[in-house]
């Protein structure tokens, strides 16, 4: 059964599904408000899950349901779906599916990765990428934000940070890209497995020899920071390092791609708010956290309940 006729079925109006139709998703809001007004505590038969839309329903989820929510890969077997082993190998040892104590654990051991004097480091050289970027489009008095700006913005930035070479930076896009979409499309586009597989496949490969290469030549970079990151004698195993790379690598440019994308658009729709801006830089802080908000470049996130939950009469 195709996207199209799946969702001609009256029962599938309120169904997060359509956010795969490009239409809805430039503009999904109308569908999250008749979610929250007419049925806030939702089961979506063709995502197999329930979409809560009010705030303290989504809090409450976040706040007490289980961030261990991918299947492994005996579970994936059971459900006849093997193939997608590749995967689920990886997802289970990143920190966004974890529960404590393991989340705490690979927390405990990245934060000695990400140290406030490296983070400091980089503002100074981020403003001159983005001043480099900037100016290779002065001349022409005009610019495509995303091509120009948004994208290689991160790329650069993200190969820098893991300590790879920029000139792969290309490459690293294209992976984030169909890696988000996979996490963005809740894993239920099945058109698109086989390039999620091959995705996966490409990606670690690329990042164990990344590691094989840094443990013979040591250099700077988040991956050497991960491999050297010890706490009361424990170390991450090169496979979560991988895999905690690959989720740091989509995060960080995924997010801040869209981020700078639809906080242009969004202040060229309200320009009283970007000559507000304009007025008084003082406010630039504060427009990200809104941006973030606003017109969030992550849309919706999913938990799973530790036992059965009773909201709404659901």
């Amino acid at each position: 059964m195709t996207t199209a006729s799946r969702l001609e079925s009256p029962d599938a109006a309120l169904s997060l599904y359509h956010l795969l139709d490009p239409e809805v998703l430039a503009n999904p809001y109308p569908l999250f408000h008749r979610l929250r007004r007419e049925d806030p505590v939702h089961w979506d038969a063709f995502l197999h899950a329930w979409v809560v839309t009010r705030y303290a329903d989504v809090v409450e989820v976040l706040h007490s349901f289980s961030a261990d929510r991918t299947p492994g890969p005996e579970q994936l077997a059971q459900m006849g779906l093997s193939r997608l082993s590749p995967l689920a190998e990886v997802m289970v040892k990143q920190m966004l599916f974890m529960d404590a104590p393991a989340h705490t654990r690979l927390r405990g051991l990245a934060c000695k990765a990400f140290t406030p004097a490296q983070v400091e480091k980089l503002k100074d050289h981020i403003r001159d990428i983005v001043n480099r970027l900037l100016d290779t489009v002065q001349a022409k008095g005009s610019m495509d934000v995303i091509t120009d700006l948004a994208e290689p913005l991160p790329a650069i930035v993200t190969a820098e940070m893991l300590g790879v070479p920029v000139s792969d930076r290309h490459q690293l896009k294209k992976w984030s890209a169909n890696f988000a979409e996979m996490l963005g499309n809740f894993q239920h586009n099945p058109d698109h497995a086989e390039i999620m597989l091959r995705t996966i496949e490409e990606m670690t490969g690329y990042f164990r020899y990344a590691i094989q290469d840094l443990k013979e030549n040591p250099r700077e970079g988040l991956i050497q920071s991960l491999l050297s990151a010890e706490v009361d004698g424990d170390r991450l195993t090169d496979e979560e390092v991988v895999a905690n790379t690959i989720i740091t690598m989509v995060g960080g440019q995924e997010t801040t791609t869209n981020l700078i994308g639809n906080g242009v658009l969004t202040l060229l729709r309200h320009p009283e708010q970007m000559e507000k801006l304009n007025r008084d830089l003082s406010l630039i802080p504060s427009a990200v956290e809104e941006m973030l908000r606003f017109e969030s470049p992550s849309q919706h996130t999913a938990r799973r309940p530790r036992a059965t939950v009773n909201w709404g009469g659901s």
